[in-house]
């Protein structure tokens, strides 16, 4: 929804380089930069459009290989799935990805890029908080999540539960991609005054700027939001039970989440190898010119990895000039760790937008998580123990 005239907003990027917004993307597929792979009409792809990226979606058959891999310079993906692959998975029907399994399959979506065009990947925010680890790769590709500038080519999804066994079929959306022209990076000079012009974050946390705007955890409870006050978190079960992830607000979450109690001032130990879904002390706020990404703090301030989901859109907490919470997706490495309430876990990095969107992130188009605190994904009915 549009800001109230009476709110201070920054002012739009000149058209040209940034993160291409919603009615860029629309031009890409008119001018077929963008085409269905699989013989649809452009339709289904103008529904994937989001206010700053577009969901990928999932093809007719899913690839078991061995072992994540990437193709390398002047390889194809096709080539090393013919010698990865142990069986394909038929997904017209639906069919389940197990815990455990790697699977490698060709989205719906093909590019044809224009030169100063390239693109950068990540898991949508409901794929994240299953913990079902999705990287995008494309032929040639020396790294993950990474369109070239100018790419011509099919795209892949590299799909990989680690908590919960799930049920997909062809055209489900598991990754998202933001396509982007030149450069569209903040430096913290411009992302402090950029805080001044509109505030960032709720006016009762401290901005710290480095490198991206810091966060840190909130051990509380104060996070909560509606039906888990009290809690800090959740923590997923094992051996749990398919989530079928075409099923919106069907799965009673006590049969796959513990919860996690606040505790004040003994902190959280993370237990190698389990999946946790945490909150943000600081409410975050994304103008209509903006984008963010949640990236790790440091590698040295702790054994554990912070998202697995991180695109913030445009308008996100933007309606509230209190902010929305961020979620935090987190699992320990190889030995235990203590989180303590308000520890540095990540950074929001902020990217410019080539134009304003014609739609932002929020309740007027539906968007799940507009106004979450501790919020499980959207598979899952809200927490009532």
């Amino acid at each position: 929804m549009p800001q109230a005239q009476s709110e201070p907003r920054p002012q739009s990027a000149p058209r040209g380089a940034g993160i291409l917004p919603a009615q860029a993307i629309r031009e890409l597929i008119a001018q077929a930069e963008i085409v269905p792979a699989d013989g649809e009409d452009t339709q289904a792809l103008l529904e994937q459009v989001q206010p700053a990226s577009l969901d990928l979606r999932l093809g007719r058959v899913a690839y078991r290989v061995r072992a994540s891999f990437l193709p390398g310079k002047g390889r194809t993906v096709g080539e090393r799935i013919e010698s990865l692959s142990m069986h394909a998975v038929d997904l017209t029907a639906g069919a389940v990805l197990e815990v455990g399994c790697v699977y490698v399959v060709p989205l719906l979506e093909y590019l044809d890029l224009s030169a100063r065009v390239g693109g950068i990947a990540n898991p949508k925010s409901s794929t994240g908080r299953l913990n079902v680890f999705t990287r995008l790769i494309c032929d040639g590709a020396t790294a993950f999540d990474r369109v070239p500038a100018g790419y011509r080519g099919p795209l892949y999804a590299e799909i990989a539960p680690n908590a919960f066994s799930i049920l997909v079929r062809r055209g489900t959306a598991l990754n998202q991609l933001r396509l982007i022209r030149g450069s569209p990076g903040v430096k913290d000079t411009a992302l402090a005054r950029l805080h001044e012009e509109v505030g960032l974050i709720g006016a009762e946390a401290e901005a710290v700027i480095d490198r991206g705007l810091m966060f840190t955890v909130d051990l509380t409870g104060e996070a909560g939001g509606l039906g888990s006050s009290g809690l800090v978190g959740f923590r997923a079960k094992r051996h749990a039970d398919v989530v079928d992830v075409a099923r919106i607000g069907h799965y009673d979450p006590a049969d796959f989440w513990d919860p996690i109690p606040a505790r004040r001032g003994r902190g959280l130990i993370l237990d190698p190898n389990e999946f946790y879904i945490l909150a943000s002390k600081e409410a975050v706020r994304i103008p209509p010119t903006h984008a963010a990404e949640m990236v790790a703090y440091d590698v040295q301030v702790g054994e554990f990895r912070v998202h697995y989901a991180g695109f913030f859109d445009p308008g996100f907490g933007w309606e509230d000039k209190k902010g929305t919470r961020a979620v935090l997706e987190v699992r320990s490495h190889e030995v235990p760790f203590m989180l303590e309430d308000g520890q540095p876990v990540g950074r929001l990095v902020y990217d410019r937008l080539a134009a304003e969107p014609d739609r932002l992130y929020g309740a007027g188009i539906g968007s799940s998580y507009h106004a979450q605190g501790l919020t499980l994904s959207k598979h899952f009915r809200p927490w009532c123990g």
